[in-house]
């Protein structure tokens, strides 16, 4: 699956997620398509996004066990609302919201709903390669996951 089409789907989870409030489910996808791009460190204009970051960043924030559940074939774990804001911070949270019109919480709710689809997604089609540098990224994210 290429990268936009995972921001897509990003977008569809978020408005479909009962944790962005109605706000939320009633937002244009082009909107919703780019702030998550741009929170994600994607590049609107080359439809790229860096999941390798935000993969780093839920391992050292103590979430790795729930991105490798991401990543795995298996149920993606679930993820708070409190480690989302914690994880990404809660500015770049507000920001987020106010470009999309909805709370901080609606944000973050559907965020915790859209992520782990979209981590799943990207890992599934091996697109996620890219995001963290090649195969070699892979084997040293996949170290850090599995303590070696």
């Amino acid at each position: 699956m290429d990268i936009s089409n995972i921001v897509k789907m990003g977008a569809s989870a978020f408005t479909s997620s009962k944790l962005s409030g109605d706000a939320g489910s009633n937002l244009n996808s082009d909107t919703l398509t780019s702030a998550l791009g741009g929170l994600l460190g994607g590049n609107d204009n080359e439809g790229s996004l860096d999941l390798g970051s935000l993969l780093s960043g839920m391992q050292s924030g103590g979430l790795g066990d729930i991105a490798k559940s991401w990543l795995g074939d298996g149920e993606n774990e679930s993820i708070s609302i409190d480690q989302i804001t914690s994880m990404l911070g809660s500015d770049k949270i507000s920001e987020f919201a106010s470009q999309l019109g909805v709370s901080d919480e609606e944000a973050a709710g559907g965020l915790a709903d859209a992520l782990p689809q979209m981590v799943d997604n990207a890992s599934s089609g091996g697109s996620i390669l890219d995001s963290i540098g090649g195969v070699s990224g892979a084997i040293g994210m996949a170290s850090k996951f599995f303590g070696r």
